[in-house]
């Protein structure tokens, strides 16, 4: 089968179908609205699929908290004191076995509303991503859907010891929970108890979790004993591994196609060693996806925890973050491959998800157009697959505070809230994108043609050269403002040239004798630089290629995508 470079959609499901234009801060559900999976139509996913993607990453799809449940169908509603905003954190998972009942249009069968979500997204041709969440869980944690024969997290706990690999969480002996008063003052007449108390999701074992910490959560033991120089104790096999195991299979057998596994990077690299393998092998296809943060793990969780792909946020994310509001120069695009020591393919490429802000906020650019070219690079600079967040591509700027989350440029994920130029593309359940302006059309197809260059031969399974070591000569090209690299395999050459500047600019391109070896482009020779997406052409030769350099213009924020013809 033809190698194909993985495209991912992040979709937050809460939010992609809801039409509400007029939310109110700290609304609820009926005042402000809720996205359903029957949103995501037909007519949706074969628009986004036009789009250039071929994975959709479904994002809040797990039951987790939220403060107003439905009581009457056995859903009760939760303690706001331990949920974030009204609508909950997608992080926070209450039953591991069931959905979000928010996002169905019939609650009782709101499992069967995701099952033919998830057959409509493959009969587009569509893989289906969601994830999975194993470090921490809801503080007020209880499944009432799980499969006969399978026990809660914690129901067999010994409660009265701090650690113990038998148990699933754990425990502050003789300490009550006691939250901070910022937290507590929020709702003066609710209480909450928890006794003994429960270490937080973010590995803070005390008894007193502030404001800023996941108090909202309960850390997951799966055999470390953090509080003893961190013992491991993986022999015989955790419980809450094997219950860990037992969730990803019942999601695989649903038919979902792949994990974005949630802060994999606070989980013992051994546990994913050992889970990874059981669930490839009744699913060899499934994908996991890692976010993991810190560099020094990314070869443990590669090649020891068989991920197949790892987040790239403080390499490439940060880098052309830095590039893009112009405080920091093109080049250093070069150090992040070269510090990766040859894990590049592995790595996910994006400008935008949930947890960052958005490009057109006034905390990031403030201007859409101003990241194509760093979009370009993240399709581009290797194998591994490309990201994009639902409301990129019409310049979604997440203006305001929603509620719990505040003006902060990001799409808030614990609040019912909208997306606002997102729903301008919707246009009311239209996907046609008439209500979108003239720029935001033309913003829309620009990051289409990008998307598709992914599935150039040269992008989808080609190998990497960067150039910008040819090219210091600040006077022929401006290395703080434009990157070159090449992108080559047997049936293409590509050159890629990127323009950060918000002017247009003139640049002589060298590409270096040890390139064309590589690339087996005899010397002497004619050779044409056609542009894949339009008509121009540059015609030069080998010897102006090595020796002066090939004249181009760049168009502001313009990439050229150059088919190397000899």
């Amino acid at each position: 089968m033809e190698k194909t470079k993985i495209v991912i959609y992040q979709l937050f499901v809460r939010l992609f179908g809801n039409r509400n234009t007029n939310p109110i801060v700290n609304g609820n559900k009926e005042e402000n609205g809720s996205g359903k999976f029957s949103d995501i139509s037909h007519l949706a996913l074969k628009e986004i699929k036009q789009l250039g993607i071929n994975h959709i990453w479904y994002t809040g799809i797990i039951e987790h908290a939220i403060t107003e449940g439905y009581p009457d169908l056995a859903i009760p509603n939760g303690n706001p004191l331990v949920i974030k905003g009204k609508a909950g954190s997608p992080y926070a998972i209450k039953d591991y076995y069931d959905v979000n009942p928010d996002l169905a249009n019939n609650v009782e069968e709101r499992m069967q509303e995701f099952e033919a979500l998830i057959q409509r997204t493959h009969e587009n041709d569509l893989k289906v991503i969601i994830d999975f969440v194993p470090n921490h869980l809801s503080r007020e944690y209880h499944s009432d859907k799980k499969p006969e024969g399978v026990e809660d997290f914690g129901a067999t706990d010994d409660t009265d010891i701090t650690f113990t690999p038998s148990n699933n969480f754990y425990y502050l002996p003789n300490q009550e929970l006691q939250l901070a008063a910022a937290i507590q003052n929020r709702f003066p007449d609710t209480h909450y108890h928890e006794y003994p108390a429960k270490a937080t999701g973010n590995d803070l074992f005390t008894a007193y979790p502030k404001l800023n910490d996941w108090y909202e959560t309960i850390k997951l033991n799966y055999g470390v004993d953090y509080q003893n120089e961190n013992a491991s104790h993986f022999h015989p096999t955790p419980n809450t591994w094997i219950k860990m195991k037992d969730i990803l299979l019942y999601w695989a057998r649903k038919g979902v196609d792949g994990f974005r596994c949630d802060m994999a990077e606070m989980v013992p690299v051994e546990f994913w060693e050992w889970v990874i393998p059981e669930v490839k092998q009744e699913f060899p296809e499934i994908l996991f996806i890692a976010e993991v943060y810190n560099p020094s793990l990314y070869d443990s969780y590669i090649h020891k925890g068989k991920f197949d792909y790892l987040y790239d946020k403080v390499g490439l994310y940060d880098t052309l973050r830095g590039i893009i509001q112009g405080e920091q120069s093109a080049k250093e695009i070069t150090n992040c491959w070269q510090s990766l020591n040859g894990l590049d393919p592995y790595m996910l490429r994006f400008l935008e998800n949930h947890d960052e802000q958005r490009i057109t906020s006034r905390f990031f650019a403030g201007d859409a157009w101003k990241a194509l070219p760093g979009m370009t690079v993240s399709v581009c600079l290797h194998q591994g697959p490309a990201m994009l967040y639902f409301g990129q591509e019409v310049g979604e700027a997440a203006l305001g505070a929603s509620g719990f989350s505040g003006d902060n440029g990001r799409t808030t994920i614990f609040d019912y809230w909208n997306v606002p130029e997102h729903q301008k593309w919707m246009n009311n359940g239209k996907f046609d994108g008439d209500s979108l302006s003239q720029d935001q059309k033309e913003l829309r197809k620009a990051y289409a043609d990008i998307l598709h260059l992914a599935k150039q031969p040269a992008i989808a399974k080609g190998a990497f050269y960067d150039v910008m070591w040819v090219n210091s000569d600040k006077k022929l090209f401006n290395f703080d403002k434009a990157y070159a690299f090449l992108r080559h395999c047997e049936v293409q050459k590509l050159l890629i040239v990127c323009n950060f500047d918000s002017q247009s600019q003139e640049v002589h391109l060298k590409i270096p004798s040890h390139a064309l070896e590589i690339m087996n482009i005899p010397r002497p020779i004619s050779i044409t630089l056609q542009n894949l997406q339009n008509s121009l052409a540059v015609n030069t030769d080998s010897e102006q290629l090595t020796e002066e350099g090939v004249k181009l213009k760049l168009k502001t924020y313009e990439s050229l995508v150059l088919e190397i013809i000899i």
